[in-house]
Order: C-alpha cells, then structure tokens, then sequence
C-alpha cells in the first residue's frame, strides 16, 4: 500500500485528541465514530462528512468551523456576513442550536455556510 500523508485535517484531529489524553478508541467512541475510521481520517485515507467533521469538533470541544480552518479549508460564500459570524461566536448558542441557525440562514438566504472541500468518494460515504 503506498504511504500516503495525513491530511492537515487529520493531523489537526490527531495532535488534539493526543494533547486531550484520549487514545484513539476512546476518542472514536466519544465521537460516535468507529475507531478504524478515526484511523483513516487521521491518516489522511478518508475525509469525512460534515456531520463526523461536527461530532468530531463537539468532541474536541471545538467548533466545526476552527475545525476547517486549522485544516487550511476555506468557507465558501459570504465570509464577511455579520450575521453569520454573529451566528458562529454568540456564546449562548450549543454546537447543535448553532448549526441549526445557520443552515436556516441558508435556507432563506443561499448564502453557503459550509466549507468547500474535495467532494468524497462512494466508499467514504459507506463508510460512515
């Protein structure tokens, strides 16, 4: 099998979860991943959907967003709406009140609120 580099995602997952004290099974299971998953995104040989990227970060006690951007992946869309990162910094809201807000913001407005990233393959999805 070829060597493959770890993907920045997966090395941001990585050394967080270490500097965490989590080993990988118990950070998989907190997650709600399996643990040869968390391998393959760590490794670089999977990317994972928005939904893992999120229970990931909620796992990390991170949002989703910082995230993406320690990964170096850039949100599409409107980055200067106030509204949306009012939306993203208001301490208030949980992850999950969060993510709702901004996918109805979407909704009426169009404006993408996810990160663009390499659109994944048949076998990352059943994977998941």
């Amino acid at each position: 099998m070829a060597n493959r580099k770890a993907s920045p995602l997966g090395e941001f997952i990585r050394r967080n979860r270490e500097i965490s004290e989590y080993s990988m099974r118990q950070f998989a299971e907190l997650a709600g991943i399996s643990n040869p998953y968390l391998s393959q995104i760590e490794r670089g040989l999977r990317e994972p959907s928005e939904q893992v990227v999120q229970s990931i970060a909620d796992a990390l006690k991170v949002s989703a967003e910082t995230l993406y951007e320690q990964a170096g992946v850039t949100p599409n869309g409107d980055e200067g709406s106030e509204t949306l990162a009012a939306i993203k910094e208001d301490p208030r809201l949980t992850p999950r009140q969060r993510r709702a807000m901004l996918e109805i913001y979407q909704s009426f407005t169009g404006i993408s609120t996810t990160p663009r990233r390499r659109r994944p393959n048949s076998a990352d999805a059943a994977s998941e």
